[in-house]
């Protein structure tokens, strides 16, 4: 894939994430939601930093098995049931964006919501990705 990651500067300085993304190649991905679940379908992690982390593991594994890399995603959607608690961690969560996914960032958007399908879930992560 060819990504050209685009930060105008007439808007506000982007922090672990791109203001828009131009992705040119053969297959698009489509990553359906993941959360913070382990092999057995249960909920791992009590707190947004752990549950973010496992949610981003599994949404790399399943990109990783259609053929993909991080550097392939080009927009990732951020749902969560805690959006003033999102904000609060974000400088950990992107720690751990860096460490999982390095610093190719995708389009990204942080949408609050009143519960995810599991009700222990408290983030969802989904996107897409282009692969060459």
């Amino acid at each position: 894939m060819s990504a050209e990651r685009i930060n105008p500067a007439e808007l506000s300085p982007p922090t672990g994430f791109s203001h828009a993304v131009v992705a040119t190649g053969s297959r698009v991905v489509f990553l359906a939601g993941q959360t913070a679940l382990d092999t057995d379908g249960e909920i791992v992690g009590d707190t947004l930093p752990e549950q973010f982390e496992r949610a981003l593991a599994n949404l790399l594994t399943a990109l990783d098995a259609a053929g993909g890399t991080p550097a392939d995603l080009a927009r990732v959607t951020v749902y969560t049931t805690d959006v003033a608690g999102y904000r609060a961690h974000a400088p950990g969560l992107g720690l751990i964006w860096k460490r999982l996914a390095g610093r190719h960032y995708p389009a990204m958007a942080v949408v609050g919501a009143v519960r995810l399908w599991d009700e222990r879930a408290l983030v969802e992560l989904d996107g897409f990705a282009v692969l060459p």
